[in-house]
């Protein structure tokens, strides 16, 4: 097998899109996963949480504030442990997405978007359906975790 595969097309320009992600693991070495919501883009899917990194924020600053806004929940820069990323090529877009493993937050975790959310073990999250993106950082977390 060769890492160079001639059948593949040539990729056409597409915007990239930087988002940023966190697996957040609790005390009993569980990963947090959110579903997205109804009327939002690949419904139904399990991912976790985090979101776009807007203009002039760093990824660690977004972060902080996607985990604020959609779980209610605060964390420093320091509780972020970067340890891979997904780089993916949409329809539409390019997504590179850094992930951080964060241990240490302070408030209860609360899906503040409607969002169902689960605590899975490591060696269980192959078990959700995720979106194509997400679906290589699982390897990642299950060695790093487990």
């Amino acid at each position: 097998m060769t890492c160079f595969d001639i059948s593949t097309p040539p990729l056409t320009e597409r915007p990239l899109v930087l988002v940023v992600a966190a697996a957040l693991v609790d005390a009993d070495g569980r990963v947090l996963l959110a579903q997205r919501p109804a009327g939002k883009e690949m419904a139904g899917l399990w991912e976790f949480p985090g979101g776009k990194v807007h203009a002039g924020e760093t990824p660690e600053v977004a972060l902080i504030r996607e985990l604020r806004e959609e779980l209610g929940i605060e964390t420093r820069h320091s509780c972020l442990a970067p340890v891979t990323f997904a780089s993916h090529a949409y329809e539409r877009f390019h997504l590179l997405m850094p992930l951080y493993v964060c241990r240490v937050w302070q408030g209860i975790v609360v899906g503040r978007e409607g969002q169902a959310l689960a605590w899975v073990l490591p060696n269980r999250l192959n078990d959700y359906p995720m979106p194509p993106a997400d679906l290589p950082l699982v390897a990642m977390l299950r060695d790093l975790l487990s």
